[in-house]
């Protein structure tokens, strides 16, 4: 089946998520010349105008492609474009064409991704509770919200204790993220996963005091601690510190991967599928991953359609830690559009058996959801925070 149109597609309401980034979703929708339909997700941030020029741009290289060429596909715009390795919209974008391809090649075989990528490991997949923290700013707030997120039967949860914090911490800084540390940890109690977000924003010398002050809390991983394009703060915070490091999600390239994978820097990677080459390359590193054995935790923060081939590569790999989930505290228009097809469970999630991607998308809801590309609002409280939490108490 040859590629005959690729429609980028924004996608917003009124009804608001919990951050600026999850109020907006970009789909990207590949239709074959025999009518296959198949849908990718790229990534929004503060680049939803440049994300959809990428995507129609990049669509070029694959119109009258064979769509069950996927790695073929890949490879031939990986040759096209001279900056793919540093293009973090030109990655997100070949990744939603490549996902939308697995979608339509899973749908022609009548098969869901994962039997296509060599069967199950396990039915249901363990996932963690993000974005449950909204309007959280001190110790009692975290304490309150994170009972009700352990009511709801998941077995682990992120948060970013660090309010308006940014590249150094003092000490007033130190005692605040402790605090709310210790008030999730004695509110869901030692069996519950807790797992400290730092959104990739301190120097090394901050993060090693953090890491200081916060391992006796027993995190599951710190995530991001350090900026991500700082090599030698992150070699200065492994030598520093005890943690488990966690990283990956602004990784684009499969060769980037294998830098951070063979220089150590991390434990848990996080890939995501979206922006790090779509499923044929995030099985690769996967393997490079479990060759070196680091496990895997994708990063999956921002549609379902993202969530729901997330879900699919989880279920198959042997080295999967957990997978992030902002499911339940998405705005109730993403859950619709897929038909509530990937709810949470008792803290796990069951992997769909529906061909392709897992779910299937209302095409209904997505036209009367269609949006133009626009700028987001920049205010003090940067876009990458969860609603309300960029404050000090």
């Amino acid at each position: 089946m040859k590629i005959q149109e690729i429609e980028p597609i924004v996608l917003t309401s009124k009804e608001k998520g919990g951050a600026t980034w999850a109020s907006t979703m970009i789909l990207v929708r590949v239709t074959t010349s025999n009518g296959a339909v198949g849908y990718g997700e790229a990534v929004p941030t503060l680049r939803v105008i440049s994300v959809y020029n990428a995507i129609k741009q990049v669509s070029k290289a694959f119109i009258g492609k064979e769509v069950e060429e996927v790695e073929k596909n890949y490879h031939e715009w990986y040759k096209q474009d001279f900056y793919l390795a540093r293009s973090f919209e030109s990655a997100t974008a070949v990744s939603a064409i490549d996902i939308a391809s697995w979608d339509i090649l899973g749908k022609e075989l009548g098969s869901p991704i994962y039997k296509l990528l060599g069967g199950k490991f396990r039915d249901k997949v363990l996932v963690y509770a993000n974005g449950w923290y909204s309007d959280c700013v001190t110790p009692e707030d975290f304490a309150n919200k994170a009972k009700e997120v352990v009511k709801m039967g998941y077995k682990g949860l992120k948060f970013d204790p660090f309010g308006q914090y940014y590249d150094w911490i003092d000490e007033k800084g130190l005692r605040e993220a402790e605090e709310r540390v210790k008030a999730v940890r004695e509110a869901v109690g030692d069996e519950v996963y807790i797992m400290i977000e730092h959104h990739g924003r301190f120097n090394a010398n901050s993060a090693i005091k953090i890491a200081h002050v916060l391992e006796k809390y027993n995190p599951l991983f710190m995530e991001e601690p350090v900026h991500h394009e700082d090599i030698e703060g992150y070699k200065k915070y492994r030598s520093s510190t005890k943690v488990t490091v966690a990283l990956g999600e602004r990784l684009i390239s499969l060769k980037e991967a294998m830098f951070y994978i063979d220089n150590r820097l991390a434990d848990v990677l996080q890939p995501d599928i979206t922006n790090i080459g779509g499923v044929t390359i995030a099985r690769k590193v996967v393997a490079l991953a479990e060759a070196n054995d680091v496990e895997i935790a994708f990063h999956n923060a921002f549609g379902s359609i993202q969530n729901a081939v997330s879900i699919q590569l989880s279920a198959v790999i042997p080295n999967l830690l957990i997978l992030e989930n902002f499911y339940d505290w998405f705005p109730q228009w993403k859950r619709d559009l897929v038909y509530n097809g990937t709810p949470v469970e008792d803290g796990y999630v069951k992997v769909p058996e529906k061909p392709g991607i897992g779910v299937d998308v209302n095409e209904k809801l997505l036209e009367e959801l269609k949006a133009e590309p626009i700028p987001l609002e920049v205010g003090e409280e940067p876009v990458w925070v969860v609603k309300n939490t960029w404050r000090g108490y």
